[in-house]
């Protein structure tokens, strides 16, 4: 038994790259294998900067440090994402690292089944029973997102519609469809404001619906195994949005109100200087 989780990202995914890894070490009791996948990319407004040897290089101690058998393995693929860029999604306010996952499939070193988690997405419980699910003729597991659900349909159904920050992925099914390979494309040929998670909602004809604790996007409950920290809304004193991250350590206890994870964050705080050399 062991468990494969992914992260997707540049340089700026190291402070919550480090918390998410360190909540899945203090609740996953088997063989954890971290896989990261990164790039050299640009857009009209900047450059950016891959995450970093010396950070993965870094974490791979952290982890072996608490279990010798854990693992984080590094994939530069520029290569990949030159070789079909998400050109019509290049300008979004979401960055072209949010559709790295997108290239999972092509890179034949990462296992058939695979835990996709955003940077910011906390583990609080033991997600052994979510991990180790019969994914048998299903492409992607995920949770519905908690305000798209009501705005947005892909499928015959009243709320389809998927939050990507959590999957639970069979590459083997996604290989065998194209599922990502057609999601790619459509990242190149159309401007989409989610552009990676509308894709895979809109072409994904095997999905499966996970509870909310699997992903809970708007505030942590007694039962929530994974916390995802996304933008919310707010209706006191005024209508307004809140995104707070895990790594803002102050505004989680102010903004957020919120102590669920203060020994977590205790140990990030003492580990982050070293993040990056």
């Amino acid at each position: 038994m062991k468990m494969d989780v992914l992260f997707c990202g540049d340089e700026n995914m190291a402070d919550g790259l480090l918390i998410s890894t360190l909540a899945l070490l203090k609740n996953v009791s088997e063989p954890l294998h971290v896989h990261l996948l990164t790039a050299t990319l640009r857009n009209a407004k900047r450059q950016f900067v891959p995450l970093s040897q010396h950070t993965a290089d870094f974490l791979q101690g952290v982890v072996t440090e608490h279990d010798a058998r854990n693992t984080v393995t590094r994939y530069d693929i520029t290569d990949l994402v030159q070789a079909t860029p998400p050109t019509a999604n290049r300008e979004t306010i979401f960055t072209p690292y949010c559709m790295l996952r997108l290239y999972a499939d092509l890179v034949p070193a990462l296992p058939e089944r695979l835990l996709y988690l955003d940077t910011d997405v906390v583990c609080r419980r033991d997600p052994g029973k979510f991990y180790h699910q019969d994914l048998t003729g299903t492409q992607f597991v995920g949770v519905l997102d908690y305000y798209g659900r009501w705005f947005f349909h892909s499928q015959l159904k009243v709320a389809d519609y998927i939050n990507s920050g959590v999957l639970l992925m069979n590459l083997a099914e996604i290989r065998e469809s194209g599922l990502f390979a057609r999601a790619r494309l459509m990242c190149q040929q159309r401007q989409m404001f989610m552009p990676d998670q509308s894709a895979l909602n809109k072409l994904a004809n095997h999905k499966r619906v996970a509870p909310r604790r699997y992903n809970d996007q708007r505030r942590l409950h007694r039962n929530t195994v994974f916390q995802h920290f996304t933008t919310s809304f707010r209706l006191w004193p005024w209508v307004h949005t809140l995104t707070v991250k895990p790594w803002q350590v102050d505004r989680v206890h102010t903004d957020l109100k919120l102590h669920e994870y203060d020994d977590l964050l205790s140990e990030y705080a003492s580990l982050a200087p070293q993040l990056k050399g």
